[in-house]
C-alpha cells in the first residue's frame, strides 16, 4: 500500500515534499476517518469471506471491477496514444483478472483448506505493510527509490519481510497444531515440522518482497499520471488500488506459478489410460 502519500498534497506537484508547502495547505489528521473506513472494509471483506459462495464471488467481482476502473484512469496518464493506452488497459485486465481468479480459487467451497489460505495471504500482506511502516519510521536509513516512493527505506523493507515471515509461521502453527503445548514425540514437535515452519516463513518473506513490488508499481504509475491517489472511493484511504496494490501483486505471482505448474504437470501416458479403462470395464462386468 502506498505509504509515500503522506508527503504529497492533492492538487500539488507529485514530487513536492510537504515541508516545502505552506502550513495552511498541509492536510489535517484524518485518523478517525481512516479508522472507521478500515473497520468497515474489514467487516465487509471478512463477512464475504466467511459466507463464501456467490457472496464471495460477487465481492471479488466488485473489487476487481473497481480496481480495473481505477487502473484505466491511471493508464490514460502513462501515454498519450490510444494504442498505448489500450495496451496498458489490457495489461491491467490480465493483472487484476489473474489476481481475482486466485481469490476465487483459494476460497472454493469444495476444497477444505482454501478459506484459511485466503486469510493467510491477506495477513502476510497486512503484516508486510505494518512491519515496513513501523520499522521504517523507527530506523529510517537509505531510501529504496526516492523518485518513486520517498518514504520507502531498506530498513522498512527488511522489517516488512520479517513481520510477514513471523505471521506466516505463526499461521501454520495455529492452523496445524493450535496453541496448546505438545509432547516431544508429537508431529508438531518433530524436526520435519520445524523445517516446514522455516519454509513457510521463507515463503512469507518472499511474498512481502512481491507485495512491496506491487506497491512500487502503483506508486510509479501514479507519479507518471501526476495524481496522489488512484481514486477517492474509500474515505481517508484513497482508491481501491491504494489499498490492495500489494495483495494484487502477490495473487498475480501465485496465479503465474500455478499456471506454470499446470503446464509442466506430466500428462498420463495413453497406455496407462487404456490400462485403467480395462480395469474399470472388468469391475463393471464388461469383457475386455
Amino acid at each position: 500500500m502506498d505509504g509515500e502519500t503522506s508527503g504529497q498534497i492533492a492538487g500539488k506537484p507529485a514530487d513536492l515534499p510537504a515541508a516545502d508547502l505552506p502550513k495552511a495547505d498541509l492536510p489535517k489528521s484524518d485518523l478517525g476517518v481512516r479508522t472507521v473506513s478500515a473497520v468497515v472494509m474489514l467487516a465487509v471483506a471478512g463477512g464475504a469471506l466467511a459466507l463464501g459462495g456467490y457472496v464471495w464471488g460477487l465481492f471479488v467481482a466488485l473489487v476487481a471491477g473497481g480496481c480495473l476502473w481505477e487502473w484505466s484512469r491511471l493508464a490514460r496518464g502513462q501515454t498519450d496514444g490510444p494504442v498505448g493506452q489500450t495496451a496498458w488497459f489490457f495489461a491491467g485486465a490480465v493483472y487484476i483478472g489473474v489476481a481475482a481468479e486466485m481469490l476465487l480459487m483459494l476460497r472454493m467451497e469444495a476444497q477444505m483448506m482454501r478459506g484459511p489460505l485466503v486469510l493467510l495471504v491477506v495477513l502476510v500482506v497486512v503484516a508486510t505493510d505494518v512491519g515496513a511502516y513501523f520499522t521504517g519510521r523507527t530506523l529510517g536509513g537509505l531510501k529504496i527509490a526516492p523518485s518513486i516512493s520517498p518514504s520507502k527505506t531498506w530498513s522498512g523493507l527488511g522489517g516488512g519481510m520479517l513481520a510477514a515471515a513471523l505471521v506466516a509461521a505463526l499461521f501454520l502453527q495455529v492452523a496445524m497444531c493450535g496453541f496448546a503445548s505438545h509432547s516431544p514425540f508429537s508431529v508438531c514437535s518433530s524436526a520435519a515440522f520445524w523445517k516446514m515452519r522455516l519454509a513457510v516463513a521463507g515463503y512469507g518473506a518472499l511474498a512481502a518482497l512481491v507485495a512491496q513490488g506491487g506497491d512500487f508499481l502503483e506508486s510509479w504509475m501514479k507519479r507518471r499520471a501526476g495524481v496522489k491517489d488512484s481514486g477517492s472511493l474509500i474515505p481517508g484511504h484513497g482508491g481501491l488500488l491504494d489499498r490492495v496494490d500489494g495483495l494484487l501483486a502477490v495473487l498475480f505471482v501465485l496465479g503465474a506459478i500455478q499456471a506454470v505448474a499446470m503446464v509442466d504437470r506430466p500428462k498420463p501416458h495413453l497406455a496407462t489410460i487404456n490400462h485403467v479403462d480395462q480395469k474399470v470395464d472388468i469391475v463393471n462386468g464388461k469383457p475386455n
